[in-house]
């Protein structure tokens, strides 16, 4: 387990600069709004012991870039970014919520939606006070209130979770921002450690279940928040380097070159098949790596699922912009894969981000758990994020393109596809399988199904077929 911290450490841990905001409503009634007896005492000691008077320090931050050092393209490294910080203090009653950390929380949303800067929460608290009882409890409210308006307002929302986030704080900063990020062995969850049933397993309230269930998107050591908040801060709040992009940050993502050996056409449907399934072909890896110069993952549908076989993230691309991206592995999407992808997508829409999306799938997976976990109600979420997206799509094939779980990555009308690439209304073998053919004719029906790159741009399914770059 991480060693815990103060909110002071903290903030001196990941920032350039920090500059706290003046603290509003700090009137109180004796013994506070319950007449709680001995809870002024309380507040005074737990003061005195942390130098704080309030469990949350709210202030404007500034985070470096310099420790990226020069990126894989040459560029010089950015310069800092600001944002409104806030740094939960738990030896101050637990990290509690109560009314006048509403009132922190509350002034410093605000104070982040008038001069339009992103939100950084370093989570580290145990729920709501008791000693202000229901008062304390709608604290909740007004938070989630705060954290929708920004979100309307396109500004984004990371979080940090120390240990321990539980209760309410985990359920409205830590686990309805944008990112959430966890320090390893920090005990995550709703229900904290003195009101669980006596039988439940520790280890599901920790961070690294909560990333398994994909509701945490990394887990992050103490000693690389730093670089990392960085990292995030500096591509969702910079739609391009430098001071003017170019291009327009709104334009849609280039389209990738096509990586490996193949430049030729395939000559019949079955080698556009054969092609697209050979191990040696370039995966989403090989392409994301070629296309970005630095990049951050998303984890997790939110819903209790994660899929290692869709790639999810925002990356600085080599024309200088911030593109998200959403690239299927090569192997059968699972319904988180597809919710995972559904997020990104509006995500980036909220922000102001074009993106891009890599197409490389038999299909979607068709098992009684895919069926289960909701496939169905998955793919129609993406498909509707997809057709709805605020911000550009751009789609490239760079392997199978497998039905309706391929065509939800896919953006109508901005589809492009490799030479080592296909893409059918299903794989050969299913379609012979539905027509009742033998296996003997699986050949013959990829030739019917016209599956090949060019007979896609001649039916007027893709843009084009993009041809490797020189020197690739």
């Amino acid at each position: 387990m991480t060693e815990r911290i103060s909110a002071r450490e903290a903030i001196a841990l990941v920032t350039d600069s920090f500059a706290e905001l003046p603290s509003p409503g700090e009137e109180f009634r004796p013994d506070g709004p319950l007449s709680w007896k001995g809870y002024d005492e309380a507040r005074a000691r737990a003061a005195a012991r942390t130098g704080e008077e309030e469990s949350v320090v709210c202030g404007a931050a500034t985070f470096g870039t310099a420790s990226f050092g020069t990126t894989t393209d040459g560029r010089a490294p950015l310069g800092p970014v600001t944002a409104v910080l806030v740094a939960f203090e738990f030896g101050f009653l637990g990290g509690s919520l109560g009314e006048r950390t509403g009132d922190r929380l509350e002034a410093a949303y605000d104070y982040a939606r008038t001069h339009r800067l992103p939100v950084v929460s370093l989570v580290a608290t145990g729920g709501s006070r008791m000693q202000e009882g229901m008062l304390a409890l709608t604290q909740l409210q007004r938070v989630a209130r705060q954290s929708a308006l920004t979100r309307e307002a396109g500004l984004a929302q990371i979080a940090v979770l120390r240990d321990p986030t539980t209760g309410g704080g985990w359920a409205t900063l830590g686990a309805g921002a944008d990112v959430t990020l966890a320090l390893p062995g920090a005990q995550v969850a709703f229900a904290g450690s003195r009101v669980r049933p006596p039988d439940a397993d520790p280890a599901a309230y920790t961070a690294e279940a909560q990333v398994a269930a994909g509701s945490v998107d990394a887990l992050v050591p103490q000693d690389g928040l730093r670089e990392t908040l960085a990292l995030w801060l500096d591509l969702l709040t910079r739609p391009a380097a430098g001071a003017a992009p170019v291009p327009p940050a709104l334009g849609p993502a280039s389209v990738p070159s096509a990586l490996g050996g193949a430049t030729d056409l395939p000559a019949t449907g079955w080698d556009a098949v054969q092609r697209a399934r050979s191990p040696e072909r370039p995966r989403a890896d090989a392409y994301l790596d070629a296309y970005f110069t630095r990049r951050a993952a998303i984890g997790g549908d939110r819903c209790g699922g994660t899929d290692d076989g869709v790639l999810c993230g925002f990356g600085r691309a080599r024309d200088g912009r911030t593109i998200a991206y959403a690239a299927q592995r090569g192997t059968p999407t699972r319904p988180a894969g597809y919710r995972t992808a559904a997020r990104l997508v509006r995500l980036a829409g909220r922000l102001g981000i074009p993106v891009l999306t890599l197409v490389d799938t038999p299909g979607a997976a068709n098992g009684a758990d895919a069926e289960r976990q909701g496939a169905g109600a998955a793919i129609a979420d993406l498909f509707a994020a997809v057709a709805t997206a605020r911000t550009p799509v751009t789609t490239l094939v760079i392997g199978e393109g497998g039905s309706g779980g391929a065509l939800a990555l896919a953006a109508p009308g901005n589809t492009w596809a490799t030479p080592d690439s296909y893409f059918s209304v299903i794989a050969p073998e299913s379609a012979a399988a539905i027509l009742k053919r033998p296996a003997a004719e699986v050949r013959a029906t990829a030739a019917q199904l016209r599956l090949r790159p060019q007979d896609l741009l001649d039916l007027g399914v893709i843009r084009g077929i993009t041809q490797r770059r020189p020197g690739t």
